[in-house]
């Protein structure tokens, strides 16, 4: 089966709806307009599908023949970054856009819907299709987990399109492809009083200050050089005026890594590093942290049947090997409960300007890799489920 040929008489549809889906991007967990629209494309194929996560949807193809049942995944969400494109279907709210590939995603995986449909009588076995809300807040995977969307999956793919990697280039490797993201957030507090007179307050600014450079030793002196791993703080809020000595000081920050152990060290080493450094400014320090989602391993027989794939797709100069990345992916969560993968699409091209990193105001996606993306997904799926 050319599932090539199949695609191309989709590659305007699947354009279509990104260039839609871009101009209104969603918060996440309010993918309400998404949400629809994917109910009614999918209503057109006549696929039915349920609601799943709040604003998820998931979609149902049945092949007349028995089989495995295989998931496909995109996600939907999009961020709150003010675009800076001058193009035709720019975000049409101010402060939100897909900057991160979301919409794209969710166009694909409508494309591969309706490749699929139109092929079903040949399937052996079943294709769910699973539209995630919330992936930027790693709070949507659980939530559809937690309605029972996993139930009877046998494998799961998803797609990132990925603006580091050149158009045309595909990366599938097995093994850790995307890190485990932990949130975390420190409250100072110390005792307010006059700039000029700091000896009778307790200045929470500078004690927070010192926290957020000690912080940093913990990666430098307490974990292996051999380790990956990143604690940042992103966020640090202190002071209500320029003479007033603050009083509280909020921390906020993420903390990546690869290796599950390292869980267990990384919230004790972070508690223990600001009470006492806060100790030592005579404030006090209290540490929320939470376990976002874990770290992307890909499935070595998975990630070999994807790069199979990949190969009858762009011949074998499709495929690129790259180095795992700190950014994180709650797709995470799905591969813990049935063996998968997650490929990496390049969207990257100079001339188009789509190499902007992800997250940046002027994030764009050559359009040309959505055709490919949609091929990846059926191509993945049909050989998948006609394996021995």
């Amino acid at each position: 089966m050319d599932v090539r040929a199949l695609v191309k008489n989709v590659k305007d549809y699947v354009i279509d709806l990104r260039r839609e889906f871009h101009m209104y991007p969603e918060r996440s967990g309010e993918e309400f307009r998404t949400s629809k629209r994917v109910k009614e494309e999918l209503n057109k194929l006549g696929i039915p599908h349920t609601t799943a996560g709040g604003t998820g949807v998931v979609g149902i193809i049945k092949g007349e023949k028995p089989g495995k049942t295989v998931a496909l995944r995109a996600d939907m969400d999009a961020l709150e970054v003010y675009e800076k494109n001058d193009i035709p279907y720019k975000s049409k709210t101010d402060g939100l856009m897909h900057a991160c590939g979301h919409d794209g995603h969710t166009a694909m995986l409508l494309g591969a819907a309706k490749v699929l449909s139109m092929i079903k009588n040949e399937l052996k076995g079943s294709v769910k299709l699973f539209f995630q809300p919330a992936e930027e807040t790693a709070q949507g995977a659980l939530k559809m987990i937690d309605d029972g969307v996993m139930e009877g999956v046998d494998s799961v793919f998803a797609i990132h399109l990925w603006s580091g990697l050149p158009m045309g280039k595909i990366s599938v490797e097995a093994g850790p492809r995307m890190a485990a993201v932990d949130v975390f957030d420190i409250t100072v507090n110390g005792k307010g009083g006059h700039g000029s007179a700091p000896h009778e307050g307790v200045d929470a600014l500078v004690a927070a200050s010192d926290i957020v450079m000690a912080l940093q030793t913990i990666v430098s002196r307490e974990l292996s050089p051999l380790e990956p791993v990143v604690v940042t703080v992103g966020k640090l809020v202190a002071g209500t005026r320029f003479n007033v000595l603050a009083s509280e000081a909020k921390l906020e920050g993420t903390n990546r890594y690869f290796n599950p152990k390292i869980k267990d060290v990384l919230p004790q080493a972070i508690e223990r590093m600001a009470k006492n450094v806060a100790a030592g400014y005579r404030a006090e320090a209290h540490l929320n942290y939470q376990f976002a989602t874990s770290p992307v391993i890909n499935d070595p027989e998975c990630s070999a049947l994807a790069k199979r794939a990949v190969e009858k797709i762009l011949g074998k100069d499709g495929l690129i090997e790259y180095e795992k990345v700190m950014g994180g992916e709650d797709f995470a969560e799905f591969l813990k409960k049935a063996p998968g993968a997650l490929a990496l699409v390049g969207i990257g091209n100079e001339e188009k300007k789509t190499t902007y990193p992800h997250h940046h105001p002027n994030f764009n996606i050559d359009e040309d890799a959505l055709e490919i993306g949609v091929v990846l997904y059926v191509q993945y799926a049909l050989d998948y489920l006609n394996q021995s």
